[in-house]
């Protein structure tokens, strides 16, 4: 929020992360992303997510436009990414279908993730890692909890250890075949599915 922005600014630098919610371009600055995510929730007619997928560490377009998209359609609250010029890519838009347009965008580049993930960490959020480690959860025996972010690797490198150390937790995707390793993706769309679906789940029984 503009308060822990404002409260952080002197010990570090990912404060000067981007706001891009295309729908209010004329809003104010100062507006509270949690405000603005029920906001967009309601016009848009979706569910009121506590997701936030964080793709700072992702390199390829492609990728980065698959997975706003994917964010978009199940109704993450916001993407973050490493920069925002991303979005100017055509493979990004080619892959994204215009999805950038109605999804929150936050800047936090790779440097600026432990900040980040530690402010989020006060706000009230789990921080799930996507990597396969001795104690990893099976994504299939794992429950997301409402405010849940979701860290994801590098295409190549995956999460580096220093940032291992700030998750609490890692879920793995169970597999059969040869081949271990998912894009980062397709690993992030069944993430967040999974998460999407427990909430559903979660809504209807309280209702």
């Amino acid at each position: 929020t503009g308060s822990h922005l404002a409260e952080a600014d002197s010990q570090t630098e990912w404060t000067d992360v981007q706001k891009k919610i295309i729908p209010w371009k004329n809003s104010t600055p100062s507006l509270d992303l949690e405000t603005a995510f029920q906001d967009r929730a309601a016009k848009l007619g979706k569910s009121n997510s506590r997701l936030i997928v964080v793709a700072s560490l992702i390199d390829k377009p492609t990728n980065l436009g698959g997975l706003c998209r994917t964010s978009e359609i199940f109704g993450a609250s916001a993407l973050v990414v490493g920069s925002l010029h991303y979005i100017q890519d055509k493979q990004f838009q080619h892959l994204s279908v215009s999805a950038e347009q109605w999804l929150p965008l936050v800047e936090v580049k790779p440097s600026q993730l432990v900040d980040y993930l530690q402010q989020k960490k006060t706000e009230g959020y789990t921080i799930i890692g996507v990597e396969q480690t001795a104690k990893s959860f099976d994504l299939t025996e794992y429950c997301f909890p409402e405010k849940s972010l979701l860290l994801l690797g590098n295409e190549h490198e995956g999460i580096p250890a220093n940032l291992i150390h700030h998750l609490d937790v890692c879920v793995e995707i169970p597999q059969q075949g040869i081949i271990r390793s998912l894009n980062v993706h397709v690993s992030g769309a069944l993430l967040i599915w999974e998460y999407t679906r427990q909430q559903v789940i979660k809504q209807k029984q309280q209702q």
